[in-house]
């Protein structure tokens, strides 16, 4: 019987990327958050990345949802034929809780070193009156787009996703928040990024899934 050579591993981490909207975030953690926007914002998004807002209810930076459902109101005026719901990685660096109205630090999160603010759903806040869950980030810098949750129809849906596949940077040890291009956690001693024995493709130790194709 000839033998067939193969290449690749699958492996699964116990990490809380995928928090419920109730549990409260971890500071310098890695989330799957989301951004509902226009059709044409998500083209500049995708090709430019965020920008901080001027101002809103948690002050400047970038509103996005670990709660789909609320990404999906968005923009608020908007046909449905006219939102886009982007899935995110979001660095979230160090977190404040905002919980009730006129918090003291509502707006002045950041200059107490905080990199986001989070309000959590429920809380009473009449400014979110939906009880979704919510966040702003600071830094655009801190959000990756991965790929489109939410689409009026397939063909902007295939056009969005090119998009983004042609934005994706070359593969690097790292870029400026600390973590690994390639697998997307946090660097550590762990992380070996180098070319497959197999493919020649550019991999890390750490990745969840490598097959050669």
């Amino acid at each position: 019987m000839a033998s067939i050579p193969f290449y690749g591993w699958e492996a699964f981490y116990d990490e809380d990327r995928h928090l419920q909207a109730d549990q409260a975030p971890k500071s310098g953690s890695l989330y799957t958050m989301y951004h509902g926007t226009s059709v044409q914002t998500a083209r500049q998004i995708i090709t430019t990345g965020f920008r901080q807002s001027a101002d809103g209810m948690l002050g400047p930076g970038v509103y996005v949802s670990r709660d789909q459902k609320k990404a999906e109101r968005y923009p608020l005026r908007s046909l449905p034929t006219d939102r886009i719901v982007l899935k995110l990685s979001v660095d979230c660096g160090k977190v404040k809780r905002i919980d009730k109205d006129n918090h003291p630090l509502q707006k002045t999160w950041h200059s107490q070193g905080y990199d986001t603010a989070w309000v959590p759903p429920n809380c009473g806040m009449k400014s979110v009156p939906s009880g979704l869950e919510e966040d702003c980030v600071y830094d655009p810098q801190r959000i990756e787009v991965t790929d489109i949750a939410l689409a009026p129809n397939t063909t902007i849906l295939n056009e969005l996703k090119q998009l983004i596949a042609q934005n994706k940077k070359r593969p690097s040890n790292s870029n400026t928040l600390g973590t690994c291009t390639v697998c997307k956690f946090k660097l550590g001693p762990a992380h070996n990024v180098q070319s497959c024995w197999g493919c020649g493709k550019t991999i890390c130790a750490l990745l969840t899934k490598h097959v050669c194709g």
